[in-house]
């Protein structure tokens, strides 16, 4: 672990941002933050902790690792696995009692092996035009069919947008929903009531209230980032504007300053070189920390002020200039996220620099990096 890093996640951002999302599906609807990917990059057990604290009912993970790790934690919560698990991870799925997504006959045929007659919840994906997993309408009724036929609860049937936050145009996403409707009106016709139906990620809850029903999934919105800028643009157009509270800072210390001369090279390739006599700041994060090495003119921030990066990022170094903060000495604080005076580098800048999604940039700050509640 390295200690001179970490990430601080405001409580009261991740409370309030929970809150927010209840008030808007209600009390009589699951609310199931998706807590998958070390929580979006923060911290598994730490995020699931205030989320159930504040008003979620169940928690969704994208593998078995994840659930072990929160059942070890302490939590009873109902905990729905949105990931593929494994043949030889099914038996103890069960003895977890989890909840999990299937859509392969074979899943199904191994599940009716190791059930033996015990109850055990499964949710259907059904495939509605995004074409990741899930199951055709026209495979739905003998698939569900024989779930039932091996004795596993339908307890859900799900579906997943494709285009509801990249775009303000949502009319995909709303022909996705009647393909959804249609499945389940089929289902029921035969007979085969379902009781959680859900499709809303982050978009879907923030912006349609039908398409809530009665179990939504919002993963990104809970940090209190937006899914993307269409989301907030489509937001304010249906005057639906929600406050959300961005609950992750990024800090690290500065490890040396040095004084490099005009017309000298900084870094692995020669890539960067002084247009003056620099102070120049080493502070020991890197790529492997999840600084990505592709960031474009990139900053940080130190006593509130912007230092640029300088030459290439390392594996566990990059060099700022601090020429133009005279103050700054060893062991300042460094935000590589947040907020340092009245500078702010958002999740979405930094997102812009990487040329990703602010999705990737929490997620991939290094596990092992320690998360602080503060």
């Amino acid at each position: 672990m390295n200690d001179l890093t970490w990430v601080e996640i405001d409580k009261n951002a991740l409370s309030e941002n929970i809150k927010t999302l209840r008030s808007i599906v209600g009390n009589e609807t699951v609310l199931c933050p998706c807590v998958k990917g070390n929580a979006y990059g923060h911290g598994l057990i730490l995020s699931s902790k205030v989320f159930l604290e504040n008003g979620a009912d169940w928690l969704g993970v994208n593998s078995l690792y994840e659930a072990r790790t929160l059942q070890k934690a302490g939590i009873k919560a109902p905990i729905y696995v949105l990931g593929y698990l494994g043949f030889d991870e099914l038996e103890e799925a069960i003895s977890m009692d989890l909840r999990i997504v299937i859509y392969n006959e074979e899943t199904v045929l191994k599940l009716k092996e190791l059930v033996k007659g015990r109850p055990f919840n499964v949710h259907i994906k059904v495939e509605t035009g995004n074409n990741r997993q899930g199951v055709k309408i026209s495979e739905i009724l003998d698939f569900a069919k024989l779930c039932v036929n091996s004795g596993l609860n339908i307890e859900g049937i799900s579906t997943h947008f494709a285009n509801i936050e990249d775009s303000t145009d949502h009319s995909f996403a709303f022909k996705q929903f009647e393909v959804f409707n249609k499945t389940i009106n089929l289902l029921e016709r035969n007979g085969i009531n379902i009781k959680y139906k859900h499709s809303a990620n982050s978009a879907g809850t923030l912006l349609f209230d039908e398409v809530k029903m009665n179990m939504v999934r919002p993963g990104i919105a809970c940090y209190g980032m937006w899914p993307s800028n269409e989301t907030f643009i489509s937001s304010r157009e249906k005057n639906r504007l929600t406050t959300l509270k961005p609950a992750l800072t990024w800090k690290s210390k500065i490890a040396q300053i040095k004084n490099v001369d005009e017309n000298e090279f900084i870094g692995y390739g020669l890539t960067y070189k002084t247009t003056r006599s620099s102070k120049i700041a080493i502070i020991p994060i890197g790529y492997y920390d999840g600084y990505d090495r592709g960031l474009n003119s990139p900053y940080v921030l130190i006593n509130g002020k912007r230092a640029f990066v300088r030459g290439r990022i390392c594996m566990n170094i990059i060099m700022v200039d601090v020429s133009d903060i005279p103050e700054a000495k060893i062991e300042d604080e460094v935000v590589l996220i947040g907020k340092s005076g009245d500078e702010f580098i958002s999740a979405e800048l930094f997102a812009k620099w990487a040329g990703t999604i602010n999705y990737e940039v929490t997620t991939r700050i290094n596990e092992r990096i320690k998360r602080i509640l503060i």
